[in-house]
């Protein structure tokens, strides 16, 4: 497997990899990989020709005393957990090289990234688009994979490859998740043990959701209203939001119908944490 660090190398090698493969999957990461991160990229390595994995912490995404500068970051371990799930290559830029001085350009994303995540993260999604644009114009990937965990960057970024007629197939694979229910996720790392516990409220308020959506409620307010109650009786738990929107346009829903999505954001101790299920209404 290969390290890359530069833009100019990352070209190169991804132009041999497209002559080479019929088809090339990109997974981009932040790095601190986990077991979420190692199946995209098994899957990725299963079914494309060649994969290549990014890791950048993106400045960008980052709102003021989100952070950034807190991120977990260790290159090393990243780097064998990619070789080891299948990666060819992982690139590893540093800001100043995608963001050099004077950069100007940014990828703005409308309504689908105004709710939620977009309303409680002010230009967030901005930065999200930004970076996945200019990785999918370097690298020319056939395929790109995400996680449903991130499930509204997840829509933004489809929206993006089909409103830029980006020549790249997205990909959004499921979550995976720890014993208990937590989402795997980066940010798990800064959870105590007594957090760690609690934070498994969050899925056990989805699936509670989706039980009843699935015996035959359709009020959704009823529902965020019982799903707010059980993360409230966790001490170190402080609810961001709580929704049941429809799942391509997340839109709320009042009395539900179709495919929904169920979305919980919430603060367990220092760390922020986000999780969703899907549902079909019958």
């Amino acid at each position: 497997m290969r390290v890359v660090r530069t833009i100019p190398e990352m070209r190169v090698v991804a132009e041999r990899l497209r002559r080479r493969h019929r088809t090339v999957g990109l997974v981009p990461t932040m790095g601190a990989l986990h077991e979420g991160h190692a199946s995209l990229i098994r899957t990725s390595a299963s079914r494309y020709g060649a994969t290549i994995v990014t890791i950048f912490v993106n400045p960008l995404q980052f709102g003021p005393g989100e952070g950034y500068r807190r991120y977990p970051r260790d290159l090393a371990q990243d780097v064998r957990r990619a070789a080891a799930n299948g990666a060819d290559v992982v690139f590893v830029p540093g800001a100043p090289q995608m963001y050099p001085a004077g950069f100007q350009t940014a990828v703005e994303i409308g309504e689908l990234a105004a709710r939620w995540e977009g309303r409680s993260r002010p230009g967030h999604f901005r930065g999200v688009a930004t970076v996945v644009v200019k990785l999918l114009d370097l690298i020319q990937p056939t395929h790109a994979v995400f996680g449903q965990k991130d499930y509204q960057q997840a829509l933004v970024i489809r929206r993006l490859i089909q409103d830029l007629n980006l020549p790249v197939a997205f990909q959004m694979l499921p979550t995976v998740r720890e014993p208990g229910g937590l989402a795997m996720s980066s940010r798990n790392r800064s959870l105590s043990v007594s957090e760690r516990r609690q934070a498994t409220v969050l899925y056990r308020a989805l699936d509670h959701a989706r039980g009843r959506i699935r015996s035959g409620v359709r009020h959704a307010p009823s529902l965020i209203a019982q799903m707010r109650h059980m993360i409230d009786a966790q001490p170190a738990a402080r609810v961001d939001y709580v929704a049941i929107v429809d799942a391509k346009t997340l839109r709320p829903q009042a009395r539900l119908h179709g495919r929904v999505a169920i979305l919980v954001a919430a603060c367990v101790g220092r760390a922020r944490l986000i999780d969703n299920l899907l549902v079909e209404v019958s």
